[in-house]
């Protein structure tokens, strides 16, 4: 195990967490807030900041492997989740480390699950940060500090350890270069949207970037107790963030394409045309389900959109308490929380890609029973879908169940239904946000307990990360490696 190099990359990513923090400081700073929160972000900079400095000031002449990537990218989300919980701890806003740590590990996964039973006393510079993390999170740190400081000839291990999907493919022949495009996409994108919300939606700039933060994040963190309706045009906000979120829930590289004016490859994308088929029946079919009981078309319309568009993206903003449909609505939107967006977007869940090769895979195993003689083969963008592929998503979901099903025996000991339960997992392994039950859009996760908070907070990067990364640092061997501990 090459544990200097894993040092190395590791410090790189603190110092660069460092830099972040600097923005939510610039915040306090600019709202002339008190010096409690200027010293908890100063206090944090210089902890994160020095560590950092210590692990990454002389790089080792070492190459990478695919073990090192995982271990590093898993160790590294997890130390990014524990230094950007203290300035909570220490400005007093969330005082209990282990409360700071969930929130913060909800923000860089960009689930939006949170502890918190109001934001309204939070000052800007708390809320920024919290929204922040949404944006850095979404399309992954180490892709931001390769993007940045790119140095690594085999940082591919890292990104196909980060980046969320079942492939991992490079836009250009090099790996800098392509998170590079990708991130550039990803921050012009964000601007635009939040001078949209600014000019048409009547949003303040403050709020309006944080919105933006949450919607190309597909994070989801509120920031105003009052939801939408305190803006100047709330129904245009939540059409733009309905859509917002849906846009950021396609794979980017297709955006690359329509920039190099290769539109054909978008529009013979698979995976997009599912993905909108998914969103426009669960519309459908919840609007159904709603009509007898609904007196008002348009509003009924617009917050089944933006709550499929929400649920469907990972995102987890909230309009409407879905908690109070009927069941047949709330299984649609159990359902679409495993399904998630596409790969290479910066939403969560399972991805519509792997579950469309599984379905994919699994009709032409049920066809080969009742005609074993026929020769078939299953494909996904006009490629075979092999033996190998099969196998490898096959293998994904298999662990995915056991993983799920271990937390859920652990968080259903203090959970008071089996729908709070099963939600509370289903929406924090996902990285959505609200679930149902006690963690509906109206609740909160602070009734758990140290422990299954905890939990949790894994479940949250375990579910981003995509949890390969995450079984290879808890792997004894990994362990034993890392501690230099010899038989």
């Amino acid at each position: 195990m090459n544990r200097r190099m894993i040092a190395f990359v590791i410090g790189r990513l603190l110092v660069v967490e460092a830099g972040f923090l600097m923005l939510p400081l610039s915040v306090a700073l600019l709202y002339q807030e008190s010096m409690t929160y200027v010293t908890s972000f100063l206090w944090t900079i210089l902890i994160t900041g020095s560590i950092g400095f210590a692990l990454s000031h002389k790089q080792p002449k070492m190459m990478l492997r695919a073990r090192e990537g995982a271990v590093i990218v898993a160790l590294g989300w997890i130390l990014l989740s524990f230094f950007g919980a203290l300035p909570f701890v220490f400005s007093g806003d969330i005082p209990h480390i282990v409360d700071a740590f969930f929130e913060t590990s909800s923000g860089f996964t960009t689930t939006g699950s949170s502890i918190l039973s109001s934001v309204d006393t939070l000052v800007h510079s708390t809320l920024f940060w919290r929204s922040f993390t949404h944006l850095v999170g979404g399309m992954g740190v180490l892709a931001f500090t390769l993007a940045i400081l790119p140095s690594q000839s085999d940082s591919a291990h890292l990104l196909r350890a980060e980046v969320p999907g079942p492939t991992f493919g490079k836009i250009v022949s090099k790996v800098s270069e392509s998170v590079r495009i990708l991130y550039i996409i990803y921050l012009v994108f964000t601007a635009i949207f939040t001078m949209i919300l600014v000019v048409f939606g009547g949003v303040p700039i403050f709020d309006a970037t944080l919105l933006a933060f949450g919607t190309a994040g597909t994070g989801g963190f509120a920031i105003r107790g009052a939801g939408f309706a305190m803006y100047g045009n709330p129904v245009f906000v939540e059409y733009a963030i309905a859509i917002g979120m849906l846009v950021f829930g396609v794979n980017f590289n297709l955006y690359y394409y329509i920039l190099i004016k290769h539109i054909k490859a978008v529009f013979h994308d698979e995976e997009l045309r599912w993905y909108i088929g998914i969103v426009a029946a669960s519309v459908i079919a919840i609007m159904w389900s709603l009509s007898p009981a609904s007196h008002h078309f348009e509003q009924t319309f617009r917050e089944v959109l933006f709550t499929v568009a929400s649920i469907v993206t990972t995102t987890g903003y909230a309009t409407a308490d879905f908690n109070q449909w009927n069941l047949f609505a709330k299984t649609i939107i159990l359902l679409l929380m495993f399904v998630g967006a596409c790969a290479g977007s910066t939403a969560g869940g399972i991805k519509v890609s792997r579950v469309v090769m599984y379905m994919k895979s699994a009709v032409v195993e049920v066809f080969k029973t009742g005609h074993p003689h026929r020769v078939m083969s299953p494909s996904f963008n006009g490629k075979r879908i092999t033996d190998k592929d099969s196998q490898r998503i096959a293998n994904y979901l298999l662990v995915y169940i056991l993983c799920f099903i271990v937390v859920l025996l652990s968080v259903s000991i203090e959970a008071d239904s089996f729908t709070t339960a099963f939600s509370s997992v289903s929406t924090t392994f996902n990285n959505i946000g609200p679930g149902l039950d006690a963690v509906g859009p109206t609740q909160n996760f602070a009734f758990y307990s140290d422990w299954n908070k905890l939990v949790l907070s894994l479940s949250m990067i375990a579910g981003r990360l995509e949890i390969l990364p995450m079984f290879v640092l808890f792997a004894p061997s990994t362990i034993k490696k890392m501690l230099a501990i010899k038989k």
